[in-house]
């Protein structure tokens, strides 16, 4: 028996004009249309949520910023901020950066962080700046990278005793383990000679798998982290208007 077909049943059919249609009428995604909706989000655009615990896919490199441009910290801090919403546990603790003259007691970074759920901070630094006529010590910021360097292991350590595939509490004890650790200047310490390269590279290759190292900071390239951090950015220095007398501006430098 021969069974007619019906165009009019089928789901999408063309019209006179050559133009794809719908079985209501309406033109069929285009190819681009439907290769969007298998992206992650689906071709949706994207809207903000609750920030519940959560544990990251595929953290686990150690990535590093330096150079003489302005954006090192910031850049950093804006991978904390995009963890921190996803509900990723993220600590960042700074070195060298104790105060100055140039900028005032609080920090526009800090007043944000505080407001986000995960994302915590300590500031380990000497006031003023090492090797500069400033009124400060060079032997206490020895002794404050020192400390520093001796929490930043800690730090590592108590992320290589928890399970960083699954969620962490947003407000737990930073030694109770994060996702992704922030050492903030770490490299600009060790520029100075304040903290050993050598210590640098043992600390990045006894980090648990899991653990997003990033590291900060140096005018001077940190050739001993060649082969061992994952991303190395220069952030390069085109112009800048401090080169013209400019002083730190308050929500653009603090």
């Amino acid at each position: 028996m021969t069974t007619n077909h019906d165009d009019t049943d089928d789901e999408a059919s063309t019209d006179g004009n050559g133009e794809t249609q719908t079985d209501a009428g309406e033109e069929a995604p285009s190819e681009a249309e439907h290769d969007r909706t298998r992206t992650p989000g689906g071709g949706a655009a994207p809207e903000p949520e609750p920030i519940e615990p959560a544990a990251p896919e595929e953290f686990g490199l150690v990535q590093a910023f330096w150079g003489d441009g302005k954006g090192k910290t910031t850049a950093a801090m804006g991978m904390g901020f995009r963890a921190a919403g996803h509900g990723y546990r993220v600590h960042m603790l700074q070195f060298m950066k104790g105060g100055a003259d140039s900028v005032e007691g609080v920090r526009g970074e800090y007043n944000a962080i505080a407001a986000v759920p995960g994302f915590t901070y300590e500031n380990a630094g000497h006031y003023g700046w090492h090797g500069l006529l400033d009124g400060s010590a060079d032997d206490e910021h020895e002794a404050k990278a020192a400390a520093a360097f001796d929490r930043a292991e800690a730090l590592v350590a108590g992320a290589a005793d928890a399970d960083l595939t699954e969620p962490l509490a947003l407000d737990g004890d930073p030694e109770a383990g994060v996702h992704m650790l922030i050492l903030d200047e770490l490299l600009y310490a060790a520029d100075r000679g304040l903290v050993a390269p050598d210590d640098v590279v043992r600390l990045a290759e006894s980090k648990p798998e899991d653990l997003e190292l990033v590291l900060t900071g140096s005018h001077a390239e940190p050739a001993y982290l060649d082969g061992v951090a994952d991303l190395i950015t220069n952030v390069r220095k085109v112009a800048h208007p401090f080169d013209d007398g400019q002083r730190a501006r308050r929500g653009t430098e603090y």
